[in-house]
């Protein structure tokens, strides 16, 4: 893959989120995230090269984090300050799992050669990410010990079950 292409799907990741996260903190939106995630999410499908495999890991990926969150916020281990929900989580959320998981098509493939890295990065920056979002007011955080607890583990398991099973996925 190129690195140009890389470059665009990381910043495209990013922006997805910066639009969500701040659509939400500064306007009380979720138009911001939802428009640029729905238009990155079809410029990476537009572009990807086998499509099927893109919309399976994107799905899986997607409904794992969904239904992981959902968990977390009916247990209070944390709340959403957001404007729209969509059941029990804000209605971004609908683009900022499958944009998130655009890079487990093809952008974290390089990570399948360092298994320890991609384990420790995935159990650390997942939590921080979402960590971020309590001084934001994004997220309050009620259980800080029950939140690591069950979030660094979640993520672990997230990136095994890509390098163990998605990733020796094939499709023709």
């Amino acid at each position: 893959m190129s690195k140009i292409k890389i470059f665009l799907i990381l910043s495209g990741y990013q922006l997805t989120w910066l639009m969500c996260v701040f659509g939400e903190v500064l306007y009380q939106s979720s138009l911001p995230g939802l428009m640029t995630g729905i238009i990155f999410l079809l410029l990476v499908f537009v572009n990807s090269k086998n499509k099927k495999r893109f919309f399976y890991i994107i799905f899986l990926i997607s409904i794992i984090g969904y239904l992981f969150d959902s968990i977390l916020v009916n247990l209070r281990i944390y709340d959403f300050n957001t404007s729209v929900n969509v059941g029990v989580l804000p209605i971004w959320m609908l683009v900022l799992w499958p944009s998130f998981a655009t890079l487990f098509d093809e952008i974290l493939v390089f990570l399948s050669k360092y298994k320890l890295i991609a384990l420790m990065l995935s159990g650390s920056l997942g939590p921080l990410t979402y960590y971020s979002g309590d001084p934001l007011g994004l997220i309050d955080i009620n259980n800080s010990i029950f939140f690591f607890i069950l979030m660094i583990p979640f993520w672990i398991f997230l990136m095994l079950f890509y390098l163990n099973f998605l990733l020796r996925l094939r499709f023709n």
